[in-house]
């Protein structure tokens, strides 16, 4: 088992800033990759920001140049640095975990954390 809590949601303006942050304990020895994804209303979930084991990243074209992923190993912890925030950016934000425990490939979820722009 692995449990995702994640923190730094809330309210913001336009054009501000925010991190959010996620802390994986239980199984991760293997980790694969941690990422970042987000569910705006009546949308599908989509990968926002990922970075795998040897530290590669990647991101959603929509947030190249505005959002940063980066991890703290020895806190087990992700964070997703977010500037220059948009409207469009308001979102609940899910981290997502992807690993093997023993010899089987799983994904977890966090519980998810409500960010809100406003314009």
């Amino acid at each position: 088992q692995v449990q995702l809590v994640e923190s730094g949601g809330g309210l913001v303006q336009a054009g501000g800033s925010m991190t959010l942050s996620c802390t994986a304990s239980g199984n991760i020895l293997n980790t694969i990759a941690m990422a970042w994804y987000h569910q705006a209303p009546g949308k599908e979930r989509e990968l926002v920001a990922r970075i795998n084991r040897g530290g590669g990243t990647d991101y959603a074209e929509s947030v190249k140049g505005r959002f940063t992923i980066s991890r703290n190993d020895a806190k087990n912890t992700v964070y997703l640095r977010m500037n220059n925030l948009k409207a469009d950016d308001t979102a609940v934000y899910y981290c997502n975990w992807i690993g093997y425990i023993g010899t089987t490939r799983n994904d977890y979820w966090g519980q998810g954390t409500q960010v809100t722009v406003s314009s």
